[in-house]
C-alpha cells in the first residue's frame, strides 16, 4: 500500500499588501516589532502567519482482484474503511439488465448469474494490446476485443457498450475515492496509485489516465515493492538489502530492493 500524505498549500491572506517588512511565519519578529503588532491594528493585520490550507492526499492498490485506499492520520497511514464496512474492496464492476453500475462487493455477488456484464482481473489488460492478453483473455467470463488499432475493449451487452480497461479500473478508483472523502468528511482529489515493478509505461500510463477518468490528480505512480520498502525503512537510516513479497489476489511477486 502506498503511504498517502497531506498536501499543503500557503496562501498569504487576501487584501493585505506585503512589504519587506511583513513579518512571515517562522520568521523571528523583535520584541519591539511584537509590540507594534498588538498596538497598531493596521500592523497587526500584516503580522498574521500565512494561511495554511490542507488537501488530502490519498494512497491507493489498484489490485487486480481487490484494492484499498489509505490516509495518514497522526503520522500513521490508515485503511479506509469502505462502505459495506470492509478495509478492501473487490475491483469489480457490473451492469445489469436495467443498467444499473455496480461496483465492488455488491458486484462481485451477483457475478454468478450475470456472468458476462460483470468485469474483474481489469488490471491484466490495462495498457496492453489484445495481441498480448490472448491467454488471459480466455480466462474471463465477459467477451475481451480489440478496436481497429488492437487496443483491449471489453464488451458489455447489458448496456450496448464497449469500455477501454483504464474505465473499469476508474470506476473502482471512483468508489476508492468516495468512501475515502466519507472518512475523512472532506472532499479528495489527489492520490498516489500503486502499480507492479514490471508495469511497462503503457501501463503505467493507462493506470494514471484511470485515475484522471475518476476525476483525480495523480501525484505520482509508484512501484508496489517499493511502496513496502518506504514503509519498512521509514525513518530508519540504516543500509540493507530487502526481499519484498507481493502475495497478491491475481499475482504472486517478488523484488528485490
Amino acid at each position: 500500500m502506498a503511504s498517502s500524505a497531506t498536501h499543503q498549500v500557503k496562501i498569504p491572506f487576501s487584501g493585505h499588501k506585503l512589504d519587506n517588512k511583513t513579518p512571515f511565519l517562522g520568521g523571528r519578529i523583535s520584541f519591539a516589532s511584537r509590540k507594534k503588532c498588538y498596538s497598531d491594528k493596521a500592523v497587526r493585520q500584516r503580522c498574521r502567519p500565512m494561511k495554511v490550507v490542507n488537501e488530502k492526499v490519498v494512497g491507493i492498490d489498484l489490485g487486480t482482484t481487490n484494492s484499498a485506499v489509505a490516509v495518514m492520520e497522526g503520522g500513521k497511514p490508515t485503511i479506509v474503511t469502505n462502505a459495506e464496512g470492509q478495509r478492501t474492496t473487490p475491483s469489480v464492476v457490473a451492469y445489469t439488465k436495467n443498467g444499473d453500475r455496480l461496483v465492488g462487493q455488491i458486484a462481485k455477488r451477483q457475478s454468478v448469474v450475470n456472468p458476462e456484464n460483470t468485469f474483474f482481473s481489469v488490471k491484466r489488460f490495462i495498457g496492453r494490446k489484445m495481441a498480448e492478453v490472448d491467454e488471459e483473455s480466455k480466462q474471463v467470463s465477459y467477451r475481451v476485443m480489440k478496436d481497429e488499432n488492437g487496443n483491449v475493449k471489453l464488451e458489455c451487452p447489458a448496456i450496448g457498450k464497449q469500455f477501454a480497461p483504464e474505465e473499469i479500473s476508474a470506476q473502482v478508483l471512483r468508489k476508492l475515492v468516495d468512501d475515502a472523502s466519507k472518512f475523512l468528511n472532506d472532499k479528495v482529489a489527489k492520490a498516489v496509485i500503486t502499480v507492479p515493478a514490471y508495469f511497462n509505461d503503457s501501463q503505467r500510463t493507462a493506470t494514471k489516465d484511470a485515475g484522471r477518468i475518476a476525476g483525480l490528480d495523480v501525484l505520482r505512480i509508484i512501484n508496489e515493492p517499493t511502496a513496502a520498502s518506504l514503509a519498512y525503512g521509514f525513518e530508519k537510516k540504516s543500509n540493507e538489502t530487502i526481499l519484498v513479497f507481493d502475495l497478491g489476489g491475481g499475482t504472486f511477486d517478488v523484488s528485490g530492493m
